[in-house]
């Protein structure tokens, strides 16, 4: 089954910039983050696919390469395929790219492999994304030999140049009226060879071990937002730069608040005798103190209240937003004789009054009441 068009998964046209691709992506990542469809494998596919498609169109050098030879440049290393979220552009295309642009990005020399990206999910609380935090976490990834720093050789030995290319990591060939340019393949594209490899890493230059980062959650921050840490991604081979830490945040659900931005909505029931008469409520917000919040006579169900100043906070603890409060009107359960009897005696008393204490659905039924009148008209 052919793959999506990332264009297409994104849902934005093939010129679109960076912030229309990068709007496109967090729309449809908070759609279809598995945490807001637990259990829905559809949603979960979708998710992947949209991240796999925005890792790759956010780069302009993937971008330019997708655009060029489509999901054939990314053949043997597809970016969605590993979790860790490295890109292998695979031999072929790399061949290929190499050839058209070698000599105008000046060659190839000694090819050494960036190491892998790493992905780690964080899930985090709303009240962490509201305050950010300090946090440590614990991956485990290759990180660079202390035996042989990173080199790959053994203590006391190095590498040395490769005989059959000179050290450019190419050799050519010719073929009628063409010269063909190839990776060596005794050296492998690195121009250099390990006669007497590590014994702590078998001549690879790194190892295998768990390694604690402290990481800073900004405040403000958003359900699916990225956090890249250069260069604590995978060690690279012999000594090559490494790659990047990316992780991923997901904002938990929260008991009583619901967030759009920096705007947080509650909705709060309160007794039908405080929307009657009016009150004082207190209402909790994400920063741990009480509002008290006024309820003037005669509140309906679904009236909404602005608390100013009372929601999240901006990215990077840039402003703060609002809380809208929605009440809801809570009609009396588990009545005794006597407040049945004082209910309906309440009603009685509302009858032929000259001030109606339920005006719209007395003026809805008198509609009513008119409409059937017309009809038998």
């Amino acid at each position: 089954m052919a793959k999506e068009d990332y264009y297409d998964t994104l849902g934005v046209a093939r010129g679109a910039d960076a912030d229309a691709l990068k709007q496109a992506y967090r729309k449809l990542a908070m759609q279809y983050h598995p945490d807001r469809n637990p259990g829905d494998t559809g949603a979960e596919q979708k998710f992947k696919q949209i991240n796999e498609a925005y890792d790759v169109l956010k780069d302009d050098q993937k971008r330019a390469a997708y655009d060029r030879f489509g999901h054939a440049a990314f053949e043997g290393g597809a970016p969605g395929a590993q979790p860790a979220g490295g890109f292998d552009f695979g031999s072929g295309f790399a061949d290929i790219f190499d050839e058209m642009f070698g000599d105008f990005m000046g060659g190839r020399r000694g090819t050494r492999t960036r190491g892998d990206d790493l992905r780690y999910n964080m899930e985090i609380s709303l009240e962490e994304a509201y305050n950010g935090s300090e946090t440590r976490i614990k991956i485990p990834a290759s990180v660079t030999c202390d035996t042989c720093d990173g080199s790959g050789a053994a203590p006391g030995s190095g590498p040395t140049s490769c005989t059959a290319c000179h050290g450019q990591g190419k050799v050519r060939a010719q073929q009628g009226f063409f010269t063909i340019e190839r990776t060596c393949p005794n050296c492998q594209g690195a121009g250099q060879v390990i006669e007497n490899p590590c014994r702590s890493c078998a001549g690879t230059g790194r190892t295998r071990r768990e390694k604690t980062l402290a990481v800073t959650i900004p405040q403000g921050v958003e359900d699916g937002t990225r956090i890249r840490l250069a260069g604590e991604g995978e060690a690279g081979m012999h000594g090559s730069s490494p790659g990047d830490l990316y992780i991923f945040v997901s904002v938990r659900q929260h008991r009583l608040f619901e967030r759009d931005g920096t705007t947080l909505f509650c909705r709060v029931p309160i007794p039908m005798t405080t929307a009657a008469l009016g009150g004082t409520v207190e209402m909790p917000t994400i920063d741990g103190t009480l509002a008290k919040m006024n309820i003037p006579r005669g509140t309906q169900s679904s009236r909404q209240f602005r608390l100013r100043g009372k929601g999240m906070t901006g990215l990077h603890g840039r402003g703060r937003g609002d809380m809208l409060v929605e009440i809801q009107v809570e009609t009396p359960v588990n009545l005794s004789q006597r407040q049945q009897d004082l209910l309906r005696e309440f009603e009685e008393e509302g009858e032929g009054a000259e001030h109606a204490t339920s005006p719209e659905s007395e003026g809805f039924f008198s509609r009513v009441k008119g409409l059937w009148e017309d009809l038998k008209d």
